[in-house]
Parts: structure tokens; C-alpha cells; sequence
């Protein structure tokens, strides 16, 4: 089974900064197999994707947080990263790590981010 646990979330003042990460267990692939990305979802709004990295290392952004956010990936410690910069009101969301392998998604539980003066 596959297992992600994210960290970090927080209340952080606007233009403030904020690291989450999201670490992944399986007992089926190892880590660097895996797409990972990071979405998130305000209340009455749907769930977006915010930024993703393939198994090969290439990045995306959505073009809300372009040039704000920065995913990367720590494949020693199966880990997965979302650095915030110059946050906004408007990246208050709960953040979800995914992983996806093949025609397999896998979540996390989920972790609170509120940007709030």
C-alpha cells in the first residue's frame, strides 16, 4: 500500500513564507517512481492542482503561484516539497499531496493553510 503523510501547514501572515512537505511510505514502488504534486482546495471551491514533478524531475506550476512556489523532491528520504513565498489570502486552502503511478492516484490526509493578517 501506498502511504503519504503531509507537514507544515500553519497560519501565516500575507507575504509571509511557508514549507510543506509530504513524505511518502509503499510497499509496492520505490519513491522515485512515482508523479507527485501538491493540489489544494478552498472551502466551495474544487480541488486544483498547484504544482506537480514528474519521476524524471520536470516541473509545473499553475499560474496563480508561478514564480511564488517551488515543488522539489528529496528522493533519499522520500519526500516531497512545496516551498510558499510571498503568500496571499487567496492560497488559504487545505494543501493534499498526491502520488501517481500508472493509472494509480494516492492522497494525503490533507494539511491547513490560512493566510491571515
Amino acid at each position: 500500500q501506498v502511504q503519504l503523510v503531509e507537514s507544515g501547514g500553519a497560519l501565516v501572515q500575507p507575504g509571509g513564507s511557508l514549507g510543506l512537505s509530504c513524505v511518502l511510505s509503499s510497499s509496492r514502488v520505490i519513491f522515485s517512481m512515482y508523479d507527485m504534486a501538491w493540489y489544494r482546495q478552498a472551502p466551495g471551491n474544487q480541488r486544483e492542482l498547484v504544482a506537480s514533478i514528474t519521476r524524471v524531475g520536470s516541473t509545473t506550476y499553475d499560474g496563480s503561484v508561478k514564480g511564488r512556489f517551488t515543488i522539489s523532491r528529496d528522493i533519499a528520504k522520500n519526500t516531497v516539497y512545496l516551498q510558499m513565498n510571498n503568500l496571499k489570502p487567496e492560497d488559504t486552502a487545505v494543501y493534499y499531496c498526491n502520488a501517481h503511478f500508472v493509472r494509480d492516484d494516492w492522497w494525503g490526509q490533507g494539511t491547513q493553510v490560512t493566510v491571515s493578517s
